[in-house]
C-alpha cells in the first residue's frame, strides 16, 4: 500500500501544550473531507519520538517490512477516521527539551483536549502504538483524558519501569544506554549541529560498555547533555522512592484512573515487556467490564511477522499475519471500528487470550540454519491459564531438579563472583540493545557474537560461575504455561551482590547438535542490598542466610519427551543488567571491585526451588484460524 496522497491534510500543526511548548501534528482525513463541514469523526491518535512522517519498521504491509507512517495513517483514514500523529516533546519538528517518558502524560492529556475541542472531532478518540508509542498510550490513559474510547497497547505502556523497562529487582536494564546513545544522534541538537553529531558519532559503543560504570560528562553521551542527564538519573535512582511512581512509568499507580475502556495489550515472549503486559492485563482487568485482550507471541520486540527470535525458528506460524487475524493493519482497523464506530463485529467472541505456545520443533537446523523449535497458537478465557498449575521443583546439591525437596541437613555449593568477568547475556527478553547485545533464543554457548565472551565454542555451563540445575529426561510431554519464580537461600562475604536466573530447555543431541541445544527462555534477577523491601538497601550480613525471589518473565514453551528443564544460577547477566561491583557501592557510580563468595544453601532447613505453571498440551484449546 501507498498513499494516495503522501501529506497530512493538517500538517505540522502547532498544538500547545500548558507550558506553552508547541509539539508538532499531523492530521489526515478521509478522501473528500471537509473540516468544519462534514460530520465529526472518530479520531485514532499515535504519538512517537520517532517521527511522525518517518518510516515505523515494525509495519508490514504485502510482506515488506517498515512502511512510512503517513501510508499507515491513510489506510485508517480511508476507512473514515481522522487520524492524528504527533511528534513527542523535543523530538523531530516538535519543540521542547525531551525527558524521556515524563512528559507524556500530561502531552498527552493537552493533546487529547485540543482533539476533542476541534469540528473535525466527535468526541470518541483510540490510540496505538508500538513500544514508546505504547508508553506515550499508558501515560495519557492514567490521566483520564477526555475522548479516550479505546486502545492498543504493543509490548510497552509501563505497569512499573522499577520492575520492568528501566530496572528490574534493583539492577538496571542497559538496553537504556544503547537506546540513548542511538537516539541521541536522531535528536535536534545533534541533527542541527554537526560537531555534535559527529562528537556522538566518533564514539565507539562496544569500548564504552567494556569500561563500565560510565561517569557523567565522561560518557559517550557528554555532546548531549539532556540525553545523559536522563540516563544518570534512571540509573542512580536505585531505591523504589517518589521518582519511580512518577505519572508515566507507574501505571500501577493509577489503575484506578484509567477509564474503563476496551484495551489490546500484545507482547512477545522474548520482548522486554512481558511483565508490564500481564501486569497491565491484571491491573485493568480487575473490577472493570470493558473487554481486554492479550497476545503473546514469540517474537523479538514489535517483530510480530518474524517467525524466528534470535537463532530460534518457530515456524510459519508464528507470524500475526494470517494466524491472529489477515493483518496487523485489519486486525486494529476491526478494533477501532467496533468501539469508535459501533461497528458490530463477529470480534466480539475472540477469546480473550491467545498465546503461542512454542517448542515441539525437530530440534534440527533448517534451511536457513537456525534452530528448529516450533509452536503453535492456543487461546485461553484468562491469564494464567487454568489448565496449569503451580508446581515447584527443589534443586539440589548434586545439580538435579527434582519434585522431591532436599533431605539433607547441611548442603551448599559456593562460587565466585568476579564483576571483572561477568556472566555474557546470550540472548533473551530485551531490546534496544544493538550494537552491543541483541534478545532472543540462542544455545546457551559463547560464541563470537556476543559480547564479552571469553571461549568461543564452550557452553556457559562450563564457568565455574554458573551453577546448573536440570531435570532427568522427561518421561512425557509437558507444558509450562504462565509466571515463573525461583526462591533461593543464599549468602555472601560481600556487602551485596547479584543472583540471576535462567530458566533453559534441554534439548538432547542429534546430528545437527551433537551436544544437545541449550535453549534460553526466560531469566531474572535479584540485587541483594534489596532483601528487605525496594524502597531501603541494607547491607548483607556477610554469611548469614537470607531468603530472595526471583522472578523472571513468564513463559509459554512445550517441554517435549526427552528433553530436560534446567536452571542456570549465577550473579551476572551483562550486559542485559549493570554488573553489581559487590562492594556495596551503587553500580552506578562504583569505583572498588570486589570478588564475591556466593552460595547456595540447598537443605532440609534451607533451600532452593523453581515454580513453573504446568499444563498438560492435550489440555490446551489450539487457537483455530481467523
Amino acid at each position: 500500500m501507498s498513499p494516495s496522497r503522501p501529506l497530512a491534510d493538517l500538517p505540522n500543526q502547532k498544538v500547545r501544550m500548558r507550558d506553552g511548548v508547541l509539539l508538532a501534528t499531523d492530521v489526515y482525513f478521509p478522501p473528500g473531507y471537509l473540516p468544519g463541514t462534514s460530520a465529526p469523526l472518530p479520531v485514532i491518535l499515535e504519538r512517537t519520538p520517532y517521527g511522525k512522517a518517518d518510516i515505523s519498521r515494525s509495519e508490514q504491509i504485502d510482506g515488506v517490512q517498515g512502511q512510512p507512517r503517513p501510508g499507515i495513517a491513510r489506510y485508517f483514514a480511508q476507512h473514515g477516521f481522522a487520524v492524528v500523529f504527533q511528534d513527542c516533546r523535543g523530538r523531530y519538528d516538535s519543540e521542547g527539551q525531551f525527558t524521556k517518558y515524563l512528559s507524556e502524560g500530561p502531552d498527552g492529556y493537552d493533546t487529547m483536549a485540543w482533539i476533542t475541542a476541534q469540528p473535525w472531532c466527535n468526541g470518541k478518540v483510540g490510540t496505538m502504538g508500538l513500544s514508546y508509542g505504547a508508553h506515550t498510550q499508558m501515560a495519557l490513559a492514567c490521566m483520564n483524558p477526555p475522548g479516550l474510547a479505546c486502545m492498543v497497547l504493543d509490548s510497552g505502556g509501563f505497569s512499573n519501569g522499577y520492575q520492568c523497562g528501566i530496572r528490574q529487582s534493583g539492577a538496571f536494564e542497559l538496553k537504556q544506554a544503547t537506546w540513548a546513545y542511538k537516539q541521541a544522534k536522531l535528536s535536534p541538537a545533534a541533527q542541527e549541529d554537526p560537531v555534535v553529531l559527529a562528537a556522538l558519532e566518533a564514539q565507539d559503543i562496544r569500548q564504552w560498555f567494556a569500561r563500565m560504570p560510565w561517569r557523567p560528562g565522561h560518557s559517550p553521551l557528554s555532546a548531549v547533555p539532556e540525553y545523559e542527564d536522563y540516563l544518570f538519573e534512571q540509573w542512580r535512582a536505585e531505591s523504589f522512592d517518589e521518582s519511580w511512581r512518577q505519572l508515566g512509568i507507574y501505571a500501577q499507580g493509577y489503575y484506578d484512573a484509567i477509564p474503563d475502556i476496551p484495551v489490546v495489550l500484545m507482547s512477545s515472549w522474548y520482548d522486554a515487556y512481558v511483565r508490564t503486559t500481564m501486569e497491565n492485563f491484571e491491573g485493568l482487568g480487575a473490577g472493570r467490564n470493558a473487554p481486554l485482550r492479550l497476545i503473546m507471541g514469540p517474537w523479538l520486540h514489535g517483530d510480530r511477522n518474524i517467525t524466528h527470535s534470535g537463532d530460534a525458528e518457530f515456524g510459519s506460524a508464528a507470524a500475526f499475519d494470517g494466524h491472529i487475524a489477515r493483518n496487523w493493519l485489519e486486525f486494529r482497523l476491526s478494533w477501532f471500528r467496533r468501539w469508535l464506530q459501533q461497528d458490530a463485529s463477529p470480534a466480539a467472541c475472540d477469546p480473550v487470550a491467545r498465546l503461542f505456545l512454542m517448542g515441539g520443533g525437530s530440534g534440527r537446523r533448517d534451511a536457513a540454519g537456525r534452530f528448529e523449535h516450533g509452536g503453535q497458537w492456543v487461546q485461553a478465557e484468562t491469564w494464567p491459564v487454568p489448565q496449569a498449575r503451580a508446581t515447584p521443583y527443589f534443586l539440589h546439591a548434586d545439580g538435579s531438579l527434582r519434585l522431591e525437596p532436599p533431605q539433607a541437613a547441611h548442603a551448599s555449593i559456593r562460587y565466585q563472583a568476579d564483576p571483572r568477568r561477568p556472566v555474557p547475556t546470550i540472548g533473551g527478553a530485551l531490546t534496544s540493545g544493538q550494537p552491543v547485545f541483541v534478545g532472543g533464543g540462542f544455545d546457551q554457548r559463547e560464541d563470537a557474537r556476543f559480547f564479552g565472551i571469553e571461549q568461543a565454542g564452550l557452553p556457559l555451563a562450563s564457568r565455574d560461575d554458573v551453577v546448573v540445575f536440570q531435570t532427568d529426561p522427561l518421561e512425557q510431554d509437558l507444558a509450562v504455561v504462565g509466571p515463573v519464580t525461583v526462591k533461593l537461600s543464599i549468602s555472601s562475604d560481600c556487602p551485596d551482590t547479584d543472583f540471576t536466573a535462567k530458566l533453559i530447555d534441554v534439548y538432547p543431541a542429534n546430528p545437527d547438535y551433537p551436544e544437545g541445544y541449550a535453549l534460553n527462555l526466560t531469566d531474572g534477577i535479584f540485587r541483594c542490598r534489596f532483601h528487605e523491601s525496594w524502597e531501603k538497601p541494607a547491607a548483607l550480613v556477610p554469611g548469614k542466610v537470607y531468603e530472595i525471589k526471583i522472578e523472571p518473565f513468564a513463559t509459554c514453551n512445550l517441554f517435549k519427551r526427552g528433553h530436560r528443564i534446567r536452571l542456570d544460577i549465577s550473579s551476572s547477566n551483562f550486559p542485559k543488567y549493570d554488573v553489581n561491583p559487590n562492594s556495596g557501592e551503587t553500580a552506578a557510580d562504583a569505583r572498588e571491585k570486589r570478588i564475591a563468595l556466593n552460595a547456595l544453601h540447598l537443605s532440609s532447613v534451607h533451600g532452593c526451588s523453581l515454580t513453573l505453571h504446568i499444563a498438560d498440551p492435550q489440555a490446551l484449546t489450539p487457537l483455530p484460524a481467523p
